[in-house]
C-alpha cells in the first residue's frame, strides 16, 4: 500500500496562538503551565487535522516553542556555560535565555535555515564538550499523540546536520570531532522512542543536498552505522534540493527509507531509483516552500516510474519538506478573490494534495477523478488568465542595458561629494530604519483597516508619531535620521500592497524566528509601480529636521525571497521587474530631496543556492538587480544597504560589486566575527557593523558597545565605519530603545574623541 506522509506542520497555530502564548509568558502575564497547555492544544489540533486529512505517517516533535535546532541543542545538553546549566533537564527559561539572552548572558547566534527565511539558533560548541540527554521532549510528545490514538513518526535533526551547522568557541576545531560524543545521546533518544512504541523515526539531514566534505561523508557512515542499530526504522530526510553526488552515499546508509525533494529537484528521481534497492522512498512531490496549487497530473506522471521500480509497499507520497514554511489554512481567507484562491494551497490543502496523489498512484486516477479534474481545471485557468501578464512591463525589461547598472562615478568620487553635502562626523550614528511599532500604532492601523478611523485621522496620527520619533532621534544625538516607518506593516508586505502583481492574505502567517511571524505577499503576475510609495512620508520627515534623512526601501531580492513567488516564469525575471519598480522609487526620493536612500537586502545571502556550482548564475542576476535599483541617482546621493544574519566569506567580492556607499550588517551576536572578512578582503566602501543585538531583550552597556567598536576598528579603517544597531527596532519597546541608543551614541562619541586625540 502506498502511504501518505508529512514531514512537519506549521506550529504557530491558524491564528498565531503560539506567538501570543509565548509572548505572554515572556512578559510574565502567564506561567509555564499555561504556555505548556497552549502547546498541548496546538499539537493535538495539528495531529488530528493530519489524521482527518488521511495522512498515514504523521510527524511528532516537529513542534517547538522557539526553534527545532535549539530544541536539539537542549536535548543534547549542549548549553553554553554562561547560561548556568548544571546537567539536569533544560527548562523553558534556559531555552528562552539561549535564544534571547539575559542581562548576564548574551544570546546565542542566529542565522537562516539553509535558503529559507526561517532563522535557527546556532549550536555553540567548545573543545571537549560533553553531551548528556537533557530533555524527554521527543518521547513525551510521541506518548502524548499516542494517547489521542495517533501513532506518530517522531522527527529529529540529524547529528551530521546539527554538527555541520554549529559554530565553535574558543579553541579552533572541527565540530565533527564531537560526533562520537553526541551519538550515544542520539542512541538514547532512539531507544526511548522504541520503548514507547515508535516504529519509525524521521531524521532530518538537509546537509545532504549541499557540497559535502570528505569528513562529512565519513561522518554519515559512522553516525548511521550506530543509529541504525538503536531501535526504530529510520526515514532519512533530505530536502531543499537534489542529493546529486551524495545520492550513492545516502542510499547506501543502513536506513529503512530516504526522503527526496522532488519539487525542487524532480530530475533526481531517475538517478536515485537504481540505487534504492531495499529502501522505502518518500517522494516529496508537493512543494512545501510555496503556496501554489500543484499540477497533480504532472506530479502523478513523475511518480509512476518509482511505482514501477519499487512497488506500492516501498513508496510514500509527501510534501517536499516540512510545511513549516507555508501558512496553515487557505480556508480562513475570505478576502482573496475566487480566481486567485483557486490557484493556491496552504498546509491543510497540501495535505489533501498529498493524499490525492497517494491514492491516484496506488488505486488509479479514477479513484480521485474529481480532485484530479479540479487540479487540471485550475492550472489551465491560471495559465490563460489575463491578470498575470503586462505587456508594458515586458517591453521595459527589454530596454534595460548594462549602462543602467552603473553609478555615474566611482566610490571615491561619490565619497568626496557626499562628505561635502552631508558633513557627518567620524563614526556617524544611524539606525536601520524602523522604530517601535507600539500597541497604539497597531491599534490605529487595525482601526483604519476596519474603517473605524478615517484616512485623515489616521494620517494625522502617523504624522504625530513621525514627529515624535524624529524629535527623539535628535534628542539622542543621532547623526543620520529615519522617519520610523509607522505607516508600514512589514518591510515587504508594505511595498507589495503598493505594487501591481501582488496579492495578500489575512491569515497567511509563517514563522520567521521565535515568536516573530511574517505574512508574505503572493506575487502572481508581472510587477510594476503604479505610483510613488514612500516619497510623501520621507519628504515630510525631512521637512521636520535639518539633519540628513534616509529614505527607506526594501530591495528587489529581499522582496522576491520573502514573498511567495509565481512559479510560471524564472525567478530572475520576476526580480528584475521588482528592481525596475524600486529604481523608480529611488529616483523619486532623490528628486524629493532625500540625501540618502537605504535599499535593504537582508535576504541576498539567503537566496544563495545550496550548491556552489549554482552560485555564479544567481549572484550575477541578484547583484545586477540591486545595481539596477541604485544606479539612477547622482553621485551626491548616498546609497545604503543592510544585510543581517549572513555569512559573507565566500561572496565578499559580490557584496563589493553591489557598490553601495554604505553597508550595515549584523555583527554583535558574532562578536564582530562577521566583520573580519570585510577587513581581510579590504572592502573599499563604508560599513556599519551592528553593535546592538536588537533581537535580544537586553540593554547593552556603553562599555559593551565601545568594546565592539574597538574590535571593528581593528578590521576596518576608522574613517569608513558607521555606528548602528544590528537591525530595525520595530519589535522593541521605547524604554529599551531610548536606553540602548543613548549608549550607542555615547559609545560612538567616545570612540570618536579617542580617534581625534590619537591624531
Amino acid at each position: 500500500m502506498i502511504r501518505s506522509a508529512n514531514l512537519g506542520f506549521p506550529r504557530i497555530g491558524a491564528r498565531r496562538e503560539l506567538k501570543r502564548a509565548v509572548e505572554a509568558y515572556w512578559k510574565g502575564a502567564t506561567d509555564a503551565a499555561a504556555l505548556e497547555g497552549t502547546g498541548r492544544e496546538l499539537r493535538a489540533r495539528h495531529w488530528q487535522a493530519q489524521q482527518a486529512a488521511g495522512i498515514d505517517a504523521i510527524p511528532s516533535n516537529d513542534f517547538s516553542f522557539y526553534d527545532q535546532m535549539l530544541d536539539m541543542t537542549a536535548l543534547l545538553g549542549a548549553v553554553p556555560g554562561r547560561f548556568g546549566h548544571r546537567g539536569d533537564t533544560v527548562g523553558l527559561d534556559t531555552l528562552f535565555a539561549m535564544a534571547r539572552g539575559r542581562d548576564d548572558a548574551p544570546a546565542m547566534e542566529m542565522t537562516k535555515w539553509f535558503d529559507t527565511n526561517y532563522h535557527f539558533i546556532v549550536p555553540e560548541l567548545t573543545d571537549g564538550m560533553r553531551f548528556a540527554l537533557s530533555s524527554s521532549k521527543p518521547v513525551d510528545e510521541f506518548i502524548e499523540a499516542k494517547k489521542l490514538g495517533i501513532v506518530t513518526r517522531p522527527v529529529l535533526i540529524g547529528p551530521v546536520t546539527w554538527l555541520s551547522l554549529a559554530k565553535t568557541k574558543g579553541a579552533e576545531f572541527d565540530p565533527l570531532d564531537l560526533l562520537h560524543g553526541v551519538l550515544p545521546v542520539y542512541e538514547q533518544i532512539l531507544d526511548g522512542l522504541a520503548a514507547a512504541g515508535a516504529e519509525w523515526v524521521q531524521i532530518d539531514e538537509p546537509v545532504l543536498v549541499t557540497d559535502l566534505t570528505a569528513r562529512q561523508q565519513g561522518a554519515f557512515a559512522t553516525a548511521y552505522d550506530a543509529l541504525a542499530k538503536a531501535g526504530p526504522k529510520i526515514m532519512l530526510a533530505s530536502y531543499f534540493g537534489a542529493l546529486g553526488d551524495n545520492a550513492a552515499l545516502a542510499l547506501r546508509l543502513p536506513v529503512a527509507g530516504v526522503h527526496l525533494d522532488l519539487a525542487r529537484a524532480p530530475g533526481q528521481l531517475a538517478d536515485v531509483l537504481p540505487l534504492a534497492a531495499g529502501k522505502v522512498l518518500s517522494l516529496g512531490l508537493i512543494d512545501g516552500r510555496n503556496v501554489w496549487r500543484a499540477d497533480l497530473s504532472a506530479k502523478l506522471a513523475l511518480a509512476k516510474p518509482a511505482l514501477a521500480a519499487l512497488g506500492p509497499d516501498r513508496i510514500e507520497v509527501a510534501p517536499s519538506c516540512s510545511l513549516l514554511h507555508v501558512p496553515v489554512d487557505l480556508g480562513q481567507e475570505d478576502e482573496i478573490d475566487d480566481e486567485l484562491a483557486s490557484w493556491l494551497a496552504f498546509a491543510v490543502q497540501k495535505l489533501g494534495e498529498v493524499r490525492t496523489l497517494a491514492r491516484a498512484l496506488g488505486e488509479g486516477r479514477s479513484a480521485v477523478a474529481r480532485q484530479m479534474a479540479a487540479s487540471d481545471k485550475a492550472l489551465a485557468a491560471r495559465r490563460a488568465s489575463a491578470r498575470i501578464h503586462d505587456v508594458a512591463v515586458s517591453a521595459r525589461l527589454d530596454t534595460v542595458t548594462p549602462a543602467d547598472l552603473e553609478r555615474r562615478g566611482t566610490y571615491a568620487e561619490r565619497r568626496a561629494v557626499q562628505d561635502e553635502k552631508l558633513r557627518l562626523p567620524a563614526f556617524p550614528t544611524t539606525t536601520i530604519g524602523s522604530f517601535p511599532q507600539t500597541a497604539e500604532v497597531r491599534k490605529a492601523r487595525a482601526a483604519h483597516r476596519k474603517g473605524e478611523l478615517d484616512d485623515a485621522a489616521y494620517e494625522a496620527f502617523l504624522k504625530d508619531e513621525t514627529r515624535a520619533c524624529i524629535a527623539e532621534q535628535e534628542r539622542l544625538g543621532l547623526d543620520m535620521l529615519v522617519h520610523g516607518e509607522f505607516e508600514r506593516n512589514d518591510m515587504v508586505e508594505y511595498f507589495g500592497e503598493l505594487l501591481a502583481g501582488f496579492a495578500f492574505t489575512r491569515h497567511g502567517w509563517v514563522q520567521s524566528y521565535g515568536s516573530r511571524c511574517v505574512k508574505p505577499p503572493l506575487i502572481y503576475g508581472d510587477v510594476s509601480r503604479p505610483a510613488p510609495m514612500t516619497v510623501d512620508w520621507s519628504a515630510f520627515a525631512q521637512s521636520l529636521t535639518k539633519r540628513p534623512m534616509k529614505g527607506m526601501l526594501t530591495g528587489p531580492v529581499t522582496i522576491l525571497q520573502w514573498s511567495f513567488v509565481r512559479d510560471d516564469q524564472p525567478r530572475e525575471r520576476t526580480c528584475r521587474q521588482i528592481a525596475l519598480a524600486i529604481r523608480d522609487e529611488v529616483c523619486d526620493l532623490e528628486a524629493a530631496g532625500l540625501p540618502a536612500i537605504q535599499i535593504d537586502e537582508p535576504a541576498l545571502r539567503e537566496g544563495l543556492p545550496l550548491r556552489r556550482a549554482d552560485w555564479a548564475g544567481y549572484l550575477a542576476w541578484a547583484i545586477d538587480a540591486f545595481r539596477l535599483t541604485a544606479s539612477g541617482v547622482r553621485n551626491d546621493t548616498q546609497i545604503h544597504t543592510h544585510m543581517c544574519y549572513s555569512e559573507f566569506n565566500d561572496i565578499i567580492e559580490h557584496i563589493a560589486r553591489m557598490d553601495a556607499d554604505v553597508i550595515s550588517i549584523e555583527a554583535s551576536r558574532s562578536d564582530m566575527e562577521l566583520l573580519q572578512v570585510f577587513g581581510d578582503f579590504d572592502y573599499p566602501n563604508e560599513i556599519g557593523p551592528g553593535i546592538w543585538d536588537i533581537h535580544s531583550p537586553r540593554i547593552p552597556s556603553e562599555a559593551e558597545m565601545t568594546a565592539l567598536l574597538a574590535k571593528a576598528t581593528k578590521a576596518i579603517p576608522a574613517e569608513r565605519l558607521w555606528v548602528n544597531p544590528d537591525c530595525g527596532l520595530k519589535t522593541r519597546a521605547w524604554p529599551e530603545v531610548r536606553a540602548s541608543l543613548a549608549n550607542l551614541v555615547a559609545a560612538a562619541k567616545g570612540v570618536r574623541q579617542g580617534a581625534l586625540a590619537a591624531e
